[in-house]
């Protein structure tokens, strides 16, 4: 298991307009760390800066509590078993913006960690940048 939690200087409707946006995470979400995105249906192929490319299942889209599920289904990495979230919430100062992933085998969690705590990185720049200014 890993997670991320990051402060985000953006309104949670903000944060939530870009992470629905399941089919252009390369544009909106994770540019440059993701370099393409390709949607078929449920199912987004995502390709990263470093070659690697991992098909995605989508498995919820909940606006009301501004959250996304998906599932690792193909691609390079072959975990046993994989399932992510990522989630918009209210904070004082902006936008806490929550990525968690679950997945097996015990041998991918740190390079995955290494690659969220990179990702997250990256989330927290593209996001403030696509906001508007709030009141």
């Amino acid at each position: 298991m890993c997670s991320q939690r990051i402060l985000v200087d953006a309104t949670p409707d903000q944060v939530w307009d870009v992470l629905c946006d399941f089919g252009a995470v390369h544009e909106r979400l994770v540019p440059g760390f993701v370099t393409a995105t390709r949607l078929d249906a449920d199912t987004r192929t995502v390709t990263f800066a470093d070659g690697t490319i991992v098909a995605e299942r989508l498995v919820d889209l909940d606006p009301v509590s501004r959250r996304v599920a998906y599932t690792v289904v193909g691609g390079s990495l072959h975990p046993s078993h994989h399932h992510a979230s990522m989630q918009a919430l209210p904070e004082a100062e902006g936008t806490r913006f929550v990525w968690h992933i679950d997945v097996l085998p015990e041998a991918l969690a740190a390079p995955i960690a290494e690659f969220v705590e990179h990702g997250a990185t990256v989330m927290r720049e593209a996001l403030a940048a696509q906001a508007t200014p709030r009141t």
